[in-house]
């Protein structure tokens, strides 16, 4: 049960990072036409966004920890380190990076920072998903 629960929690991180950040910002940009309202918008939805991320991480990374008290494997181990590396992006991403996009503060270049950050957290969330998907699937045969 905690397992299915766990795997529910992770869909929902990368469902929500695949959501905001692939389908509503760029509606945002593309249906307002000010991108200066857009851009508002958007970064309210990447806080709310980032602490989807540092509360489903940190939910993911007890269940893993009392995994790891029974045994410690490989899948685990890896699992942390996929969530660990997606909750430091997320907190990069709401700390140091998005303050120096609403400052206007080289906006191109903290722009694509934020934007490879969110991409490679997706990716982590998704590598997270897809080995905690690949545990559950029943024997193929």
């Amino acid at each position: 049960m905690k397992d299915r629960l766990a795997l529910l929690l992770a869909a929902f991180w990368w469902g929500s990072l695949t959501t905001i950040g692939f389908l509503v910002v760029p509606m945002l940009f593309a249906r307002l036409g000010n991108p200066a309202v857009a851009g508002n918008f958007a970064g309210q939805l990447f806080e709310a966004q980032s602490w989807i991320a540092i509360g489903c991480g940190l939910l993911l990374l007890v269940h893993f920890r009392t995994k790891m008290d029974d045994r410690i494997d490989n899948a685990s181990m890896t699992a942390i380190f996929l969530i660990l590396g997606a909750l430091l992006l997320a907190l990069l991403q709401q700390y140091a990076v998005a303050p120096r996009i609403l400052a206007r503060d080289n906006l191109k270049l903290w722009h694509a920072v934020g934007s490879g950050m969110y991409l490679v957290q997706w990716l982590c969330a998704g590598a997270l998903l897809w080995r905690m998907g690949a545990a559950k699937a029943p024997a193929e045969g």
